[in-house]
């Protein structure tokens, strides 16, 4: 059996543009910890670590979040984006 370590889950994505900004989440759907990544109208970006609660998933679906592509938040933390 594969240990259980970061590098075993499979995280979940979400994103949404608000007013010119756009807003990337990244979840660990286990421990609830996460990132998130704003992008500005001036293309500046900001990455925050998070630390989430169990209701995370209802939370960004109350607030327009949709399902996201996991390579762009990659892309973007690489500075290839």
């Amino acid at each position: 059996m594969a240990k259980k370590t970061s590098s075993n889950i499979v995280h979940e994505y979400f994103s949404k543009d608000l007013e010119g900004d756009r807003i990337l989440v990244k979840v660990n759907p286990i421990t609830f910890f996460g990132s998130e990544i704003l992008i500005g109208k001036d293309g500046k970006v900001e990455l925050r670590e998070m630390e989430f609660d169990s209701e995370i998933f209802e939370d960004l679906k109350e607030d327009g979040f949709e399902k996201a592509n996991p390579l762009e938040f990659n892309l973007i933390i690489s500075g290839l984006l």
